[in-house]
């Protein structure tokens, strides 16, 4: 994320290790497997859920390798006492070569909707799916919840404050990223600015406030340093008193952040100090533990507030911490002759074979790969081809902006906030005609 250096493979879990062991013994590890990376089911209180992370799905698959020590630490396990040396000689020139197909990032998907494909040798998908889960299913999970804020804010700014309550500071970096995506202005991540393009955004801590004897000096000092980016955290000590202050200091300023107390009434009493010292270019910001549910009524009763900062909520998506991101293998090509594989179990039911999703106005359907359908957009394309990239991928800016356009034309029934309603989704003849013979198949012993 950081570095142009190789990422290491044991950046997954064991067992995928020792399926990659096992495939290799049993002369299956160069079979063309197929994977379908889906969320298998929608969090209670969303109804949507906005694809993100694909940058770093390819950045992965296109750096993935085992260096020497990995080799060395993987030999030492007992897990791996039978493995072939031969084993650890496909490690060492392990390359990702396959074909990696998936929606843009920005894009919202439903339950059961692939978000990406991977169609490599089995050694090599297998590998790929600890990582690919994590980084589709965190920012996706970030970028939704994202995207809820920023719909309760409406025409306010909202900023992503959260790194240092993210689980991780990796975590926070990419949360800064998929917050972005979801419609955030910004993020107060400098390292996710650098890395993405991404505005940055910070205002000053109440320890810049408690450095100083006097409030007063506080305020001076800081907008000495920046000048018209000068945003004064006035409730360190009285927050109306610290407005004040910050009024009697005049311009250059971009205003006041709120962090404590009740914010519409304090907006209300803080907008009047300012406009009565003729600042009324001056901005207010708010933060402190802030969500959808929380910035929705500040909004609805037209509190003066032009920005929110977001933090824990946000980075944590608190309400719906987790996303039921699965990866499945839905096609399997040995000696010219492919099988189509599935789970038929009742709580964990998939479809065989790779997809495609069709966007409709009024619905999604998804299909068989091979098949066409005019008057509707075929969600999912090219990303890599053989291990190289199909073409240069958008950037986050662009992926902002496509969820932009694709969230204001879902119905208002999938993006409210309480009770949320999922958007149609069909599956096509061809698929369910195919996950019957699947089916019939298994069931009869066919292979």
């Amino acid at each position: 994320m950081t570095t142009s250096g190789p990422i290491s493979g044991l950046l997954t879990d064991l067992y995928e290790l020792t399926m990659a062991a096992g495939y290799f013994e049993a002369g299956k590890a160069e079979e063309r497997a197929t994977f379908e990376l889906t969320v298998r089911r929608l969090p209670a209180r969303r109804g949507f859920a906005l694809a993100a992370g694909l940058a770093q799905a390819v950045e992965y698959l296109t750096r993935v390798r085992f260096v020497e020590e990995d080799l060395r630490y993987l030999r030492s396990l007992p897990q791996f006492a039978r493995a072939a040396g031969d084993f650890y000689e496909r490690l060492r020139r392990f390359r990702f070569t396959g074909d990696l197909l998936a929606v843009p990032e920005g894009t919202p998907v439903f339950a059961g909707e692939p978000v990406l494909t991977v169609s490599a040798p089995l050694i090599e998908a297998q590998i790929a799916e600890t990582y690919l889960l994590a980084t589709i299913g965190f920012q996706t999970m970030v970028a939704t919840k994202a995207a809820r804020v920023v719909q309760a804010a409406g025409e306010r700014a909202v900023v992503e404050f959260g790194t240092r309550r993210a689980h991780s500071p990796q975590a926070g970096v990419l949360a800064g990223r998929a917050a972005y995506i979801g419609g955030c202005t910004g993020t107060s991540n400098t390292l996710t600015g650098r890395l993405f393009g991404i505005p940055v955004f910070g205002t000053a801590a109440h320890s810049w406030v408690l450095a100083f004897p006097k409030e007063a000096e506080a305020f001076l000092r800081l907008q000495r340093l920046l000048g018209e980016g000068t945003t004064y955290i006035v409730d360190t000590y009285d927050t109306l008193e610290g407005v004040r202050q910050a009024a009697a200091l005049g311009a250059p300023l971009w205003g006041v952040r709120l962090d404590s107390g009740d914010l519409g009434a304090l907006s209300r009493q803080a907008r009047a100090i300012l406009d009565g010292a003729g600042l009324t270019q001056a901005k207010i910001m708010a933060t402190g533990d802030l969500n959808e549910y929380k910035i929705r009524p500040l909004v609805e009763s037209g509190a003066p507030i032009d920005a929110f900062g977001v933090g824990t909520d946000l980075v944590a998506s608190a309400d719906a911490p987790t996303l039921g991101v699965v990866y499945k293998l839905v096609e399997l090509e040995s000696d010219g002759t492919r099988r189509y594989t599935a789970k038929f179990s009742k709580e964990k039911y998939s479809y065989p074979g790779a997809k495609q999703v069709f966007r409709y106005p009024d619905h999604d359907e998804i299909a068989c790969a091979w098949e066409r359908r005019e008057g509707a957009e075929a969600l999912i394309g090219p990303v890599l081809v053989r291990g190289e990239p199909a073409s240069p991928l958008p950037d986050a800016t662009a992926a902002r902006a496509r969820a932009a356009a694709a969230l204001a034309a879902l119905p208002g029934e999938c993006r409210r906030l309480s009770a949320p309603k999922s958007r149609r989704v069909e599956y096509s003849p061809a698929l369910k005609a195919l996950a019957r013979e699947s089916r019939r198949r298994m069931e009869g012993g066919v292979r």
